[in-house]
């Protein structure tokens, strides 16, 4: 049994995997060949649309860059949309094991509020910050394709879920009367701030030139005051 602090002290409860995944829209390989071929495929798919910030690229080009034949891939995906949206469905994955293991490593390191906080946000900005360019780009999509929308918000609220969760285990140092409130409210407030800045918002553009150590030292220093606050 994992052995996660929560709102006491005790199990820091997890929220339960989104149901998007690499095989929800791709056929699963048989072999370890096959598996090989298809991690080449998502590779360059990736790669393509990291560099163009855009979905505009071929099937041709997969198949160049990565190594396979265009038969294989359309063994693999029906289409280059489920291309794309295996693409989103592996970034996703990654993003929230990234999540998670921040969470469970401050979880163990940080015994207080005050080491508590600067740390999450330090932390939860360069998670957010390495996805950045995949993330913008998986918004895109969202606005207008069911099959990541969906999995898109269950995943904005399973890291809304566990960040919070997170929060509370310290929630004996809270002032005020609803440290629930506190800590939802805190989330949001940091996520905006660093999603804003990282031109993850519907205008894809950052709102100021803000330097980005500054912007993380003084978000966990407002939060912090924040939990303190009666």
């Amino acid at each position: 049994m994992n052995r996660d602090r929560s709102m006491h002290g005790g199990l820091r409860k997890k929220s339960t995997a989104p149901a998007f995944a690499v095989e929800d829209v791709s056929r699963k390989p048989q072999q370890g060949r096959s598996k090989a071929s298809l991690e080449r495929m998502l590779a360059a798919g990736r790669e393509l649309m990291l560099e163009r910030g855009s979905e505009e690229f071929t099937l041709q080009e997969v198949s160049e860059r990565g190594q396979v034949s265009i038969g294989s891939i359309y063994l693999r995906f029906e289409s280059k949309d489920n291309l794309v949206r295996g693409v989103i469905a592996e970034a996703l994955e990654v993003l929230r094991a990234e999540e998670s293991a921040l969470l469970d490593r401050l979880a163990k390191d940080c015994k207080d509020l005050a080491s508590f906080v600067p740390a999450y946000v330090e932390g939860y900005a360069e998670v957010l910050r390495r996805h950045a360019p995949l993330l913008r780009l998986t918004m895109e999509r969202a606005s207008y394709d069911p099959q990541v929308s969906a999995p898109g918000k269950e995943n904005a609220l399973r890291a809304e879920h566990d960040s919070t969760e997170a929060m509370l285990a310290h929630a004996s140092e809270f002032g005020g009367s609803d440290p629930r409130v506190k800590a939802q409210s805190a989330y949001h407030i940091v996520f905006a701030t660093l999603a804003r800045q990282l031109s993850l918002g519907s205008s894809g553009e950052a709102v100021h030139d803000y330097d980005w150590n500054l912007l993380k030292r003084e978000l966990g220093r407002m939060c912090l005051a924040y939990f303190r606050a009666n």
